[in-house]
């Protein structure tokens, strides 16, 4: 992270992070507060570990961490957004699919067994997680996220009871724009795979037997899809913390993965 970008972060931040010294001890600086928490975001040592080398309790790292997570909704609201949509089909319309939005996907995050009905978050892969089912423009740009549902849940039930899902039924997600393509009008659209339910704002690729035509569709559909799977192998590299198992409440983990996004 560049330096410039950190300060900037401090500064954004600087409100909800500040505390007065007090008679016992001075307070921990902003700076610390949220270098303490990047670093902590981005490798997936132990807390022991990032205490020894911030001079702070194990108890601090962690109570430091949840502060600046919490104080993420601040830069959430401004960068987890959904963009200019003329720039965004224009991109999607470079890679090969007219009047797309955007592409949709989910990804499992390893956490520690929790203390509370720990088989519902066994998923199909056999270890706990939490999913975080996300919504990318063409540069794989988070632009909406639904994170907090057990990994047992399918990306379709998640799907469904998000309220990014009722307002693409009542049509106020996105602007109406429609496209005529031969003697066909195409509303807006976003990419799912075949796990998503087909709708006339969702498109998913063709299964089973396939066409000349149906595997164009396919290949063009999957080659646009694919910006949101390389946004979670981005994020992964990035915050490495997602990669271990998180070991955090189920309360707090939410809230964690939702800063990493931002």
């Amino acid at each position: 992270m560049r330096k410039a970008t950190f300060m900037g972060l401090c500064a954004e931040l600087s409100p909800n992070l500040w505390h007065k010294d007090t008679r016992s001890r001075a307070a921990l600086s902003v700076e610390k507060r949220v270098a303490i928490a990047v670093w902590k975001l981005a490798n997936p040592d132990c807390y022991w570990s990032f205490a020894n080398q911030f001079g702070v309790g194990k108890s601090t790292v962690g109570a430091v961490l949840f502060q600046v997570c919490k104080a993420n909704h601040i830069l959430m609201r401004r960068t987890v957004i959904l963009g200019n949509v003329h720039e965004i089909v224009d991109g999607f319309a470079e890679m090969g699919y007219p009047n797309c939005r955007g592409a949709i996907d989910g990804t499992h995050i390893p956490i520690l067994a929790p203390d509370h009905l720990a088989s519902e978050y066994i998923n199909r892969k056999g270890y706990f997680s939490m999913v975080l089912q996300a919504l990318v423009d063409h540069q794989g740009c988070f632009m909406d996220i639904n994170v907090g549902w057990s990994g047992k849940v399918h990306d379709t039930r998640i799907f469904r009871n998000s309220g990014r899902y009722r307002k693409l039924q009542a049509g106020t997600f996105f602007p109406d724009h429609k496209i005529t393509v031969g003697d066909v009008e195409v509303p807006i659209v976003i990419l799912g795979d075949p796990t998503y339910p087909l709708q006339p704002w969702l498109m998913k690729p063709y299964t089973g037997h396939l066409d000349s035509s149906k595997e164009r569709f396919d290949n063009r559909l999957s080659r646009c899809r694919m910006v949101v799977e390389c946004a979670f192998g981005h994020l992964k590299a990035c915050w490495r913390c997602l990669t271990g198992r998180l070991d955090l409440t189920e309360d707090h983990i939410p809230v964690v993965i939702a800063t990493c996004c931002t």
